[in-house]
């Protein structure tokens, strides 16, 4: 049977897309892989079931070892009908001036986590952001990667 009687008209076309899709993604200054090396690095060594402050210590560490330039705590201000609100809130670390790192300790996280990410990616007027949950094993299962597409 072809392509086309499963459903699937494109289905060799579609793994192009996907293939090119997936390199349109990666933008110049974003240091996702950098950061989440250094989050695995840290679970590592730390392994799990502490607070987020000693991950983000740790963390602070290993990009600093890592030679990233990057900022803790970081307050993002927001507008409101062209009024500024105040800070709406402060991003774990912004990483090279490019790429927000959201730390969690979570059992799981919920789409509440990345609507954030995704809200406090469009406040900042920054395109990558990762939503790292230490919590989970190995690291990498819980670290998210978001573009803000706006």
């Amino acid at each position: 049977m072809s392509d086309l009687e499963f459903g699937h008209p494109y289905a060799k076309d579609a793994k192009v897309s996907r293939r090119t899709q997936k390199e349109d993604q990666n933008f110049e200054g974003d240091f996702s892989h950098d950061v989440i090396g250094a989050a695995v690095e840290v679970q590592r060594v730390l392994g799990t079931g502490l607070l987020e402050s000693a991950y983000a210590a740790a963390l602070a560490i290993e990009l600093a070892e890592r030679g990233l330039r990057f900022e803790r705590e970081v307050p993002i201000s927001a507008l409101y009908k062209g009024r500024n609100v105040g800070v709406a809130y402060r991003a774990d670390f912004v990483v090279e001036e490019s790429l927000i790192v959201e730390l969690k300790v979570a059992d799981a996280l919920a789409d509440v986590h990345r609507a954030q990410l995704l809200s406090y990616l469009r406040l900042a007027n920054m395109r990558v952001g990762l939503l790292v949950n230490f919590h989970a094993f190995p690291v990498v299962k819980g670290i998210h990667r978001m573009v803000n597409k706006a």
